[in-house]
């Protein structure tokens, strides 16, 4: 399949176009930042025009068959609101219009765990969290977020041949960023924040992928996140501590993710195959 990544050269975006083009994909990694002699085109998200040239194809080469909109300023509080917010809905409008255009049905997109209200200062209904309840943004970028979930319901209302998924992914880690995991044990308020999830990069470019196979038309939001917590502490203890108020659903393990990933796995295949504890123990 020939995919457009846009934010190809971000965190998450460069593992996912590593992967897939290691499964044989031809993807056109797009990003304002992008490095030219890794192949990236190098465009503002901001400019639909932009957008549009690019997925009608670079250099006269093909237009793509798929798009994967990872661009975006990736957290709340790296720029003031307004910022953010001009951003992310500007970029994502423009993906998902360009794609509508050019009569791309297949996009997978960069939701947030940020939906489902974080950092939980408000407790959440019950854990571990789903999709089955309504959004609850926190702060701009989650609003933002929230926003785009909704124009992707509307769009595939208007043109019943989409399928947008939007993924909530949970905190974006490397390998390499796991060498710190054992200390969260110390304080479980340091990571309560997400109930204390993570994704490993090639899993969500696992996740992608599947989507991109297997995703059906219309709508649907999913939370991808490692199958395991960020803790060797057990969940029942930390929600007992952290949450004491909340129903609390007991996981099948006592370190299974908290973030339910049960929609993935039932509807896209998903089934994470990392975790920190195969590097640092634990």
């Amino acid at each position: 399949m020939r995919i457009a990544v846009t934010g190809g050269a971000g965190k998450l975006g460069r593992t996912v176009v590593r992967e897939l083009r290691a499964s044989g994909h031809d993807v056109l990694s797009l990003d304002r930042r992008g490095d030219r002699a890794a192949g990236d085109v190098v465009l503002e998200t901001t400019d639909f025009g932009q957008v549009l040239d690019a997925l009608a194809g670079v250099d006269r080469s093909e237009p793509v068959e798929a798009l994967v909109h990872l661009a975006a300023v990736p957290a709340p509080g790296i720029l003031t609101d307004a910022a953010t917010f001009a951003n992310n809905v500007v970029s994502t409008f423009n993906a998902f219009w360009a794609a509508v255009r050019l009569g791309i049905t297949k996009i997978v997109y960069a939701s947030s765990e940020t939906v489902l209200g974080l950092p939980f200062d408000t407790p959440p209904p019950y854990i571990p969290v789903d999709e089955e309840y309504p959004a609850r943004p926190e702060s701009v970028y989650s609003l933002v977020k929230h926003l785009e979930e909704t124009m992707a319901v509307e769009l595939c209302r208007w043109d019943p041949r989409l399928s947008i998924s939007a993924f909530r992914f949970s905190n974006v880690m490397d390998p390499e960023d796991y060498a710190r995991f054992p200390s969260f044990d110390a304080d479980a308020m340091q990571r309560k924040w997400n109930l204390w999830g993570y994704i490993d990069g090639r899993d969500a470019a696992q996740a992608v992928e599947r989507a991109l196979e297997r995703a059906p038309q219309g709508f649907e939001r999913y939370i991808i996140a490692n199958a395991d917590t960020v803790m060797s502490r057990p969940n029942a203890e930390l929600v007992a501590e952290v949450f004491p108020g909340v129903e609390y659903r007991e996981t099948a393990g006592p370190n299974d993710t908290l973030l339910s990933i049960d929609k993935a796995r039932r509807v896209l295949g998903y089934e994470p195959r990392h975790s920190w504890r195969d590097h640092v123990g634990g």
